[in-house]
């Protein structure tokens, strides 16, 4: 009988899989009846986005771009292809973004242009509205990101200070006809939210944007020229991004073509065949990664000792975006510091250590500013970084778990996927 560690090492290539964004580009384009394509693609999925469109497309496409993480696999074809910067923009966003501009720019009326985003594009491709820099762009987005804000809020203010983000893409494409397939990272699938919305209308508003600051207590910190756009923005003086209803969006078909349920769902059944009850707790997890540790602990700890909500062997699979508000100078993750929140509070009860493991990852292959992807570990773990003379709890304070799990050989390294479903977690019991 397989152990519950085991189990979940048997997904990960699955999970990689399943994640395959080209697969899902050509499902959906054999559909559809579309000539002189112009490819606009960019996100952590690009490359294996614009692969998948080739293959369908192939003679009926005059050209475009494809804007890469730096350091990630090239496309096919005869694309201009940009490396840029993730997480936070740097001059290679704004030559994206130009780019984009040009091809634009440059189309006839005949021109159908296809969109292909995934996440990653709010920092890929990068615009600053009116007096904003570069440089002041870059605080800003470094300080959302250590804020602890949700990827929803963070991308409200990232659309208010952007050219192209929230819609105002459209406002360059019209009245040309478009598709915009999206691959969704974010928390219950919000199309306007995915890289930040580029062809998609904008619900949210500068004074939403204003407030995510102010929640976050990032009013002093900001830079004074993101200040003043937001500001004005409030005023009235700066143009709000396009809303639901607007003429831009009138030749722009939008559509989720791939989104983290698929991928639920799919290991659902993997595990069901493997002899566990499964639950899909959720697609659209969000919260502090420790705290959500800490909870599906708790979850875990009543399913062995309790039955409930379910007794063993039983799967909780579940899926989203949790956040890490950064308090100390560590190196770590979303999915590692989850991960070893989840383990150290299993370990606390020794009777169960070796009955329940979680896998943590990424489906991108990047948690955090770091080489993981993730953690797979078991309550067990727990015990062998101890006796490694680690203070796990002083390193979680310090958010320090790339640290603490890469001495226990816990991390799951994949390299960059290609891909960019959001995060995949799974806890086994029996």
């Amino acid at each position: 009988m397989t152990n519950p560690k085991d189990d979940l090492k048997g997904l990960i290539n699955e999970i990689l899989v399943k994640s395959d964004l080209s697969i899902h580009v050509k499902e959906y384009l054999k559909n559809i009846n579309i000539n002189n394509v112009i490819i606009i693609s960019f996100g952590k999925g690009s490359t294996s986005m614009s692969d998948g469109a080739l293959e369908i497309l192939d003679n009926k496409i005059e050209g475009g771009v494809v804007v890469i993480p730096k350091g990630s696999k090239r496309p096919k074809g005869n694309f201009e292809v940009i490396e840029s910067s993730h997480p936070i923009p740097d001059e290679n966003s704004i030559k994206a973004a130009d780019s984009i501009m040009e091809w634009i720019k440059t189309s006839d009326e005949k021109t159908n242009f296809l969109f292909l985003i995934s996440g990653g594009g709010s920092s890929l491709v990068e615009k600053p509205l009116n007096k904003i820099s570069l440089d002041d762009i870059k605080v800003l987005n470094k300080l959302l990101l250590d804020s602890g804000a949700s990827i929803s809020e963070i991308n409200t203010v990232r659309k208010h200070v952007s050219q192209i983000k929230g819609g105002r893409l459209a406002s360059y494409i019209y009245p040309k006809k478009a598709y915009g397939l999206y691959a969704s990272d974010v928390p219950g699938d919000v199309l306007d939210q995915i890289a930040s919305g580029p062809t998609v209308p904008d619900p949210t508003t500068f004074n939403d944007a204003f407030n995510v600051i102010l929640n976050y207590g990032l009013n002093d910190k900001i830079p004074k020229s993101v200040l003043d756009v937001l500001s004005e923005g409030i005023k009235g003086n700066i143009r709000e991004t396009p809303k639901p209803g607007d003429k831009v969006f009138e030749k722009i078909k939008n559509e989720i073509i791939a989104n983290n349920e698929l991928i639920l769902r799919h290991v659902s059944n993997l595990l069901s065949n493997m002899g566990y009850k499964t639950i899909i707790l959720t697609s659209r997890i969000e919260g502090e990664s420790r705290e959500v540790g800490y909870a599906l602990a708790s979850i875990t700890l009543d399913c062995i000792n309790k039955g409930l909500p379910i007794s063993p062997p039983v799967a909780f699979i579940l899926g989203g975006e949790t956040s890490v508000t950064v308090k100390g100078n560590g190196i770590g993750g979303r999915n590692m510091e989850l991960a070893l929140s989840w383990g150290l509070k299993i370990s606390e009860n020794t009777h169960y250590k070796n009955r329940t493991a979680i896998l943590a990852i990424a489906t991108d292959g990047i948690d955090g500013p770091t080489d993981s992807a993730g953690a797979l570990l078991s309550g067990e773990d727990i015990d062998y970084i101890k006796s490694l003379g680690i203070d796990i709890k002083k390193e979680l304070k310090n958010n320090n778990s790339y640290y603490v799990l890469n001495k226990a050989n816990l991390l799951i390294k994949t390299g960059q996927t290609g891909s960019n479903l959001n995060n995949v977690i799974i806890i086994t019991i029996k």
